[in-house]
């Protein structure tokens, strides 16, 4: 009979757990501050009181007070006894449960001890590699990677952030150190860190001559590595294989480093190399991460939703930019939950994030990002390249081409809204496309659209459209008397060019309902230099601020083109003497407004406080 779970082994499997992946599995989870929150699956709720910390590695229900760690969460999701539960969260982190010596025989306790011993010396092995690397990094020998470094501009601080190494030019260097530690050669190879030969048995170091770059799980431990060649040897980069901690298709480089910066990481950026990003973190863009040598999986955006709401895909402008592009569409849909995020940035050709962002700084590199397609809009684009939309054949091939990638969205007000658009850019009712999309989930994949059923709509015009159902509900809303913000963001949408005579600072902007969306805008076209509100509506194309714009879009001003720039001026002059003369109460008042619709700067934050203690001193 097997003895009780060592509580030793249940510490361990917990401080290796990630307790946000385990219950994102089987919980809808999206991100609320630092937490993570969903409905909650332990009793029937209609708004979300379920929340996973990841920082304290717990869950909690704050109706049905359900709580407790990953293993508590399996036993009661999964209906499992402790040692089930302890053993398949053993199983995803390649464990073996240790149990107490209890009724086991001397073998076994023999073998448990082994079992232990292994397990302690691979935590440390790849530790011990990654302080080896580092200190190379001092040596004489290392003067051409410490040069190559240096070329690429990158700081102490960067590297050590990093922890960015060296690996010598000998087949064994690694392999001499950490026998000398006590570390066999078979743990070695078994972690990656070493080559055997079938044919004679021997091994040798798999990294030699190289730029090392650790690559550490979300709590900072070493899984693997990545090596830059710095000779004309191939692979130009080389990654650490699978072993039982380092798994490709789940891991991000720079993941953990952009955790742990101190601002708020609200977005992600997918790039493709280490390189691209530590040398985005030199220039101050510390939310990179890059996959290890495989296109984005499932499980990488799974990762990466449950840190951000939205995702920027950064790929070459080349056919294989392209390409990958696409893939990593195909990929993402599946996870696009309602408020999420994914955007496509397309970098000009020849060029890779480190070389644009070293040439051109940080706030162009900003302003690229910023202007990175929307999902939605690059879905639409990308399916119809290549074909003539002027003829019907073509058309049945884009209809076609969209439909099966909306088909992979999961139900929500994302899919249900560019199933309006692709009706609006096609002519095909919507019940039509829904019911089409119905028939090809059920087998019917040949199942074509009748693009001659009815009259067909602009396809690419699709914002020349309006149905009479969204603009009567927008009416509806409109408020009887319009904010300042409002009438600012109609001036500005419908005479783009405005935005160039504006102040620099957007201080001036109104602290309401509208004002964060009217400085979003702004920054936009300043970003992309855009003079067309079809750039505008294109780039928020899909989301609800999107919607509401391009509803914005058909009630012009009722103001003469000429006289918008005396108009505007006349606004911005008006806030800015009610902002010299407003009252601590309604300046507290409007940051307070402001805070129901947009998170506030750390700035306003303290003007918050100051006015907190200057109208409770007025009481």
């Amino acid at each position: 009979m097997a003895g009780p779970i060592s509580q030793r082994f249940i510490d361990d499997l917990l401080a290796r757990v990630d307790i946000a992946e385990v219950v994102g599995e089987r919980v809808t989870l999206k991100k609320a501050g630092k937490n993570l929150s969903g409905l909650c699956p332990f009793h029937d709720e209609k708004s979300p009181s379920f929340t996973v910390s990841r920082d304290k590695q717990f869950y909690h229900c704050f109706g049905c007070g359900a709580h407790g760690n990953a293993i508590r969460f399996l036993m009661e999701y999964d209906r499992l006894s402790f040692p089930e539960a302890v053993e398949q969260l053993a199983s995803r982190q390649g464990m073996e449960v240790e149990r107490e010596g209890g009724n086991l025989s001397p073998h076994d306790q023999k073998r448990q001890q082994q079992q232990r011993q292994q397990r302690q010396e691979a935590d440390n092995l790849l530790e011990m590699a990654q302080r080896f690397f580092l200190q190379n990094l001092k040596h004489d020998d290392a003067e051409e990677a410490r040069r190559y470094l240096r070329q690429r501009g990158l700081s102490d601080d960067i590297m050590a952030r990093f922890g960015i190494g060296f690996a010598f030019d000998r087949w064994d260097a690694l392999k001499a150190h950490l026998l000398q530690q006590g570390v066999s050669e078979a743990l070695q190879t078994e972690y990656g860190l070493l080559v055997q030969k079938e044919e004679t048995g021997r091994s040798y170091d798999r990294f030699r001559h190289r730029v090392m770059f650790p690559i550490r799980d979300w709590k900072g431990r070493v899984l693997g590595f990545g090596g830059r060649v710095l000779g004309d040897a191939k692979p130009k980069y080389l990654n650490s294989p699978e072993t039982p901690v380092f798994h490709k298709g789940r891991e991000l480089y720079g993941l953990y480093e952009a955790r742990e910066q101190k601002e708020r990481c609200d977005s992600l950026i997918v790039v493709e190399g280490y390189m691209d990003v530590v040398a985005l973190a030199q220039h101050g863009i510390t939310n990179a991460v890059a996959t290890l040598g495989t296109a984005v999986t499932e499980d990488h955006l799974q990762r990466m939703y449950r840190l951000v709401d939205e995702v920027v895909f950064c790929f070459d402008g080349d056919d294989a930019g392209r390409r990958a592009a696409k893939r990593a569409l195909e990929h993402v849909l599946p996870v696009m939950i309602d408020g999420r995020q994914a955007r496509f940035l397309f970098l000009p050709e020849g060029e890779d994030p480190d070389s644009l962002v070293r040439r051109e700084g940080t706030e162009r590199f900003r302003d690229r990002i910023r202007c990175a397609s929307a999902l939605s809009e690059f879905l639409f684009d990308q399916a119809k390249e290549g074909l003539d939309l002027g003829n019907i054949e073509s058309r049945e091939r884009y209809v076609t081409s969209v439909l099966g990638l909306l088909e992979r969205l999961p139900e929500g007000l994302l899919r249900s809204l560019l199933f309006k658009e692709l009706s609006d850019r096609s002519g095909i009712k919507e019940e039509r496309l829904t019911s089409l999309a119905a028939l090809r989930q059920q087998g019917g994949r040949n199942v074509s659209p009748d693009v001659t059923a009815e009259p067909a709509g602009p396809v690419a015009g699709a914002y020349e459209r309006r149905e009479p159902s969204v603009r009567r509900s927008f009416q509806q809303t409109r408020p009887a008397k319009e904010p300042e913000s409002l009438k600012i963001l109609r001036l500005i949408l419908h005479t783009p060019g405005l935005h160039d005579h504006l102040p620099e600072s957007l201080g001036w902007c109104p602290q309401d309902e509208y004002g964060a969306l009217l400085a979003d805008v702004i920054q936009l076209l300043r970003a992309g230099r855009y003079t067309s509100p079809q750039a505008v509506l294109a780039h928020y194309h899909g989301s609800e601020q999107g919607m509401f714009l391009r509803t914005l879009s058909r009630h012009p001003p009722d103001i003469p083109r000429e006289c918008r720039q005396q108009e505007l001026d006349g606004w911005i002059a008006f806030l800015k003497r009610r902002q010299q003369t407003a009252t601590p109460q309604e300046e507290y008042d409007a940051l307070l407004e402001k805070s129901r619709h947009t998170a506030l700067s750390k700035e306003e934050k303290q003007r918050v406080a100051a006015l907190l203690m200057e109208l409770a001193a007025q009481r």
